[in-house]
């Protein structure tokens, strides 16, 4: 993205010079589009399940924008070969709920023959100006909130081996198809500083992008951070993604992790997460309310660390 130019468009509120979860683009001094598209291919076996996550997960870039989703486009890549048609109709059909959920209709799509089944949407959505959130408003004295557990990468990665039990899948899966609606609004409601999604680049690769973004410095505490009680045994037994060791690959010149931090417990917070939760950066009087709503939505938040003005760019793993 280096060698592309630059946006200059005054229009654009958010591009992609911060790596944030959307682009923004001002319809007028009241409103903006938020626009998003992103795809995955099959991370459980059932497809309705499996539109279901997908769908959650395209949704969820908009959710960290501070947005609401206005309506979705299907992107498929198909193999016909492999598959009957059936199980496109029951990838579309669980994603066609899973935005009914978020009230986003889906107008349509597109369709490709692939040879490797890839599923999501594009999704526009509406938000203020004044009321846009992104990941470069992290503010030193401020504590950092995550809204769900990670380890999602390495728990798939295991039942794909077929190593793991139904509950463990029922959890996880549970976890990647519930929306972020909820904690996105509590921010709204709250006011927060900076929010991002955690998705493929695990939490460290995207808690370094709103260090970048935000021109601070981070302190994740490691045993704060809610993680998903069957990712320690299926990390410690090897079922590590290989998208983990890239995420830790390309993080550590800027993290600092302390010696008592486990190889182990470095790939698990590199974990690539499908449809993970946000990262808040909030000031600390209103954590503790914020960490209150969002337990009362029935989401896991829990406090993980600060935003401070030492080794801006850079995290600390305490």
């Amino acid at each position: 993205m280096e060698k592309l130019p630059k946006l200059n468009d005054p229009r654009v509120l958010v591009g992609f010079n911060t790596a944030d979860d959307a682009g923004v683009i001002r319809l007028s001094d009241e409103l903006a589009l938020v626009q998003t598209v992103d795809f995955i291919t099959p991370i459980v076996d059932d497809p309705y399940t499996y539109g279901q996550i997908a769908a959650a997960n395209a949704l969820s870039d908009v959710y960290a924008m501070g947005g609401k989703p206005f309506c979705a486009l299907n992107i498929v890549g198909f193999p016909k070969e492999l598959f009957p048609l059936e199980v496109l109709a029951a990838i579309l059909q669980g994603g066609q709920e899973k935005a009914a959920e978020a009230h986003t209709p889906i107008l349509g799509g597109h369709t490709v023959s692939d040879q490797e089944l890839k599923y999501g949407l594009a999704v526009t959505g509406l938000i203020h100006p004044g009321q846009l959130l992104t990941n470069a408003g992290a503010r030193p004295g401020g504590v950092l909130v995550l809204t769900k557990p990670i380890g999602t990468g390495t728990i798939t990665t295991a039942l794909k081996a077929g190593q793991g039990t139904p509950e463990m899948e029922a959890e996880v899966c549970r976890s990647m198809a519930t929306l972020n609606r909820a904690a996105a609004e509590v921010c709204q409601r709250i006011g927060v500083d900076a929010v991002t999604d955690i998705t493929g680049f695990g939490l460290l690769g995207h808690a370094l992008e709103m260090a970048e973004a935000s021109g601070a410095g981070l302190v994740l505490r490691n045993e704060a951070v809610p993680v998903f009680a069957a990712a320690v045994a299926t990390t410690a037994a090897g079922f590590v993604p290989g998208g983990t060791r890239a995420n830790l690959l390309h993080i550590q010149p800027q993290v600092d992790f302390h010696d008592r931090i486990s190889p182990e417990q470095r790939l698990l917070l590199c974990d690539p997460q499908t449809s993970g939760g946000l990262l808040i950066a909030v000031v600390e009087e209103k954590a503790f309310e914020l960490v209150r709503a969002g337990r009362e939505e029935g989401l896991r938040m829990a406090v993980i660390g600060e935003v401070i003005s030492d080794h801006p760019g850079r995290i600390e793993v305490v």
